[in-house]
């Protein structure tokens, strides 16, 4: 059984690896979790010893066979406790990660299966982020910033980018949600700003941090 602490870093090792498709350096993951190399090294030397990573020294480290399966648990266990606090305890979207981390943490296994099932198995979190399922395989549909959709396309709203609180909660005063339906109106060429109309017919400007950091589904 892994520590809480094993359990984020196994986690930050997988992300970081998905991210870059690649191996990751303990700088990286030190970084993430804003600690010390040292710190990480120790962590890594442990979680090798369990065959949750492999690890080459100057090359980097990654998760195992088992150790993505473990990691895969986790990241389903913060997603479905993210739609449980959004869905069913009417949280904000931009208030439930924190929340979600510790509650990742919990073991039971039935516990998970029950949640799903009252959930009615949902496939995304309230990010848009896909929730593993219990073989910890994941579906991923196509979604591509807004910056990238050209005028006169309708599209979805399916995801973030960007979970950040700040973010999310600019999200909200603008009235942009997952769901939302937009009409690119208009592209700024000089600073890669646009107009979009949205469902109810109000029509807004955004800055190009936020078309880059919406994710979108035609």
């Amino acid at each position: 059984m892994l520590s809480h602490a094993e359990e984020n870093y196994l986690k930050a090792i997988y992300h970081l690896s998905q991210a870059d498709k690649s191996d990751v350096s303990t700088n990286a993951i030190a970084e993430v979790l804003q600690t010390k190399p040292a710190s990480v090294s120790d962590m890594i030397k442990k979680l090798s010893d369990k065959g949750f990573v492999n690890y080459q020294k100057y090359k980097g480290v990654n998760v195992s066979v088992k150790g993505r399966k473990e990691a895969l648990q986790i990241i389903r266990k913060h997603r479905l406790w993210e739609v449980f606090l959004v869905d069913k305890l009417q949280f904000k979207w931009d208030e439930v990660h924190e929340i979600a981390e510790q509650l990742e943490h919990i073991k039971s296994p039935v516990l998970t299966q029950k949640l799903d099932k009252f959930l009615g198995h949902p496939r995304i979190d309230p990010h848009g982020d896909p929730i593993p399922d219990e073989r910890g395989e994941i579906v991923v549909g196509k979604k591509v910033p807004l910056s990238e959709i050209n005028i006169g396309k309708t599209v979805l709203v399916t995801g973030v980018d960007d979970s950040d609180s700040e973010f999310l909660s600019h999200l909200d005063k603008i009235q942009i949600a997952l769901g939302t339906k937009i009409v690119v109106m208009e592209k700024n060429s000089f600073d890669g700003s646009m107009q979009i109309q949205m469902v109810n017919d109000q029509v807004i400007f955004i800055s190009k941090q936020v078309a880059d950091n919406l994710l979108v589904t035609e």
